[in-house]
């Protein structure tokens, strides 16, 4: 392979002028020659017998050149690569194909990873949320345990909301009953909003036995066209009407939901979990704050092709967690009336962050020296193989080193712009405590 010239143009486009040598070149058609003769039928020769130079005399020397240069191609342009010392962060465009004197000649056009600069990243202020948690979030806490221990308990009154009413109901419009407007033995919690508009508030007042009419009308926004808009009668007949019981808040409640014997003891564990989420979301805002200010400050010419590769890592990324809450990533563009496209552009602006903050933080750990040694590489992979209860050897297979030795190496540029950064009180925090 010769690299012949190596043009850099905007936007960190490199274009690669390449040859590959004709002996080279002649090895790889008389490769894809033994690969086709099979294929090929020349009059007085048994089939995939004929010589090379008599296929190449009737149909000419080209008929191996596709494969020839499908195979010259890739080793190379990564030689290419190698020797002009590019950073590549893009797929090749392969232009300019052509055999000159024997000699296969190509361009490769690249884009390359952009000079990057970035400054004032030590020091950095940014507003940081104080995590208080409240005696009122601990007992919003305890009612909700309430609620998911309540038990439902039949009441011989009329139902009122937030009672449960058992029922039986057919709905009909212009006196003829409609397909899935029949349901029996339903329950119905009164002012959850799970019945169109208005039906709910005409079951309050009525008790066990009642039977009545229901009079609604559709929305216009109904998912069902044709029905909505239409007035309808909902015949009804209650068969029970229930009523959620809370358990007290004791002693023998804590022991009933938790492994604590006190209400004192549960309500202390409450409120620590409380804390440490929200000193964990609040460590976590701080740290996105601090890194848009690092961006602020970031000077590069970043190629498309860098963001549209992040943007194919991204969707990547949502379509396996959509698949692990057993939904597929086209039924989800679907549910939401997006194309790939529109998907693709929503998430465009995430993209373009995530490649401005990579691209600091690698200036950042070159600027200040940081290293990840190979020590340091081995505690990641065994610390990914006790996670994922994996061999270690089976995950350096899966993962490669040098992309893991990176995102440690950046990890170790976030920590250290965090643990130079300074939080600050928010304004309206600020401004409360200078009041008090």
């Amino acid at each position: 392979m010769k690299l012949t010239n190596v043009e850099k143009k905007e936007k960190n486009q490199v274009v690669l002028s390449i040859t590959v040598e004709a002996d080279v070149f002649e090895a790889a058609c008389e490769k894809s020659y033994r690969k086709n003769a099979h294929s090929i039928n020349i009059q007085g020769f048994r089939k995939g017998k004929a010589p090379r130079k008599i296929i190449e005399k009737l149909y000419g020397p080209e008929i191996f050149y596709d494969d020839a240069m499908n195979a010259c191609i890739p080793d190379a342009y990564e030689a290419a690569v190698e020797e002009a010392g590019l950073k590549v962060v893009s797929q090749p465009s392969i232009t300019d194909v052509d055999v000159k004197d024997g000699e296969f000649v190509f361009t490769a056009v690249v884009y390359v990873k952009p000079e990057v600069s970035v400054k004032d990243y030590k020091g950095i202020e940014a507003e940081k949320d104080e995590a208080v948690v409240t005696a009122e979030e601990v007992e919003a806490e305890l009612t909700r345990m309430q609620d998911r221990n309540a038990r439902q308990v039949s009441v011989e009154r009329e139902a009122k909301k937030g009672d449960i009413v058992n029922l039986d109901f057919e709905g009909f419009v212009d006196g003829v009953a409609f397909e899935g407007g029949k349901g029996e033995k339903f329950d119905l919690e009164l002012g959850s909003g799970m019945f169109i508009p208005g039906f709910e508030e005409q079951l309050e007042g009525k008790k066990a036995g009642d039977e009545c009419d229901v009079d609604v009308v559709f929305p216009e926004t109904y998912q069902e066209k044709t029905l909505a808009g239409k007035p309808a009668v909902f015949k009804c007949r209650i068969n029970e009407v229930k009523e959620n019981q809370k358990p007290a808040l004791d002693d023998e409640f804590a022991k009933d939901v938790s492994e604590f014997d006190t209400l004192a003891d549960l309500k202390a564990d409450i409120e620590k979990k409380q804390q440490e989420s929200k000193t964990a979301s609040a460590d976590n805002a701080f740290q996105e704050r601090v890194m848009d200010k690092v961006i602020e400050n970031l000077e590069a010419d970043i190629p498309e092709a860098m963001v549209e590769t992040q943007l194919d890592r991204v969707a990547e990324d949502f379509s396996y967690r959509l698949a692990m809450q057993g939904m597929e990533f086209e039924s989800y563009l679907k549910m939401t009336g997006m194309t790939k496209e529109q998907f693709r552009q929503v998430f465009k602006p995430q993209a373009l962050r995530q490649v401005k903050i990579r691209l600091a933080l690698e200036k950042i750990a070159e600027l200040e020296g940081l290293e990840v040694t190979d020590e340091d590489l081995n505690a990641e992979f065994a610390k990914l193989a006790e996670n994922n209860k994996m061999d270690v050897e089976k995950v350096k297979e899966l993962l490669s080193a040098e992309d893991l030795k990176g995102d440690m190496l950046c990890q170790k540029a976030n920590d250290f712009v965090i643990a130079n950064a300074v939080a600050v009180a928010k304004k309206e925090e600020a401004a409360e405590a200078a009041a008090e």
